[in-house]
């Protein structure tokens, strides 16, 4: 399995308790679609490695969870996973309704502003955690624009266009304009 066939799902925060479990962070819109997860995938030293779950409760904030993977029963080995990152392959990802999409999904969309300047071919999101950032590509130039709900103005998907609504100058850094 490779991290380009896989969504980022969140990371490892910290071990809790004595008995191996480990406080999970879901960097995604709706955790309680993971609640019957049965395994993930950790990035560790650069490879995705299996881990099945054993038990995963959500806690009041329901974008963490305390979950105790299989074969790890102590808190050195739950430090030692601390900070990975965790993913599942795209094939996992919950269906979405028309209007909203996941960003790999827009890859090669052409992205506007709200006054409909072209600006270039999103080629990929970047997803730094909590601050997933569009990468969008105009000739040799690029351009980096917060994929934020406040900055995404719309998305044709018939069309294949993204709307944008950056913050003033953001695109002026890019380009010289």
């Amino acid at each position: 399995m490779r991290t380009k066939d896989c969504y980022y799902l969140g990371y490892v925060s910290k071990s809790f308790g004595y008995r191996g479990e480990v406080v999970v962070f879901f960097d995604v819109v709706n955790p309680s679609e993971y609640k019957d997860l049965e395994s993930v995938f950790l990035l560790l030293q650069g490879k995705l490695v299996p881990f099945f779950i054993e038990e995963i409760i959500f806690r009041s904030s329901d974008k963490e969870a305390v979950i105790r993977f299989e074969d790890i029963d102590s808190t050195e080995q739950a430090r030692e996973i601390c900070d990975s990152k965790i993913y599942l392959p795209l094939s996992k990802l919950p269906p979405r309704p028309r209007e909203d999409f996941y960003f790999h999904h827009i890859a090669g969309y052409r992205a506007y502003d709200i006054s409909e300047n072209y600006l270039g071919v999103v080629e990929k999101t970047l997803e730094y955690p909590g601050n997933p950032v569009f990468r969008i590509m105009k000739g040799s130039r690029e351009i980096l624009v917060p994929a934020a709900e406040k900055i995404i103005h719309r998305v044709d998907h018939e069309n294949q266009r993204i709307y944008l609504d950056p913050p003033e100058g953001l695109v002026d850094l890019y380009t010289g304009d």
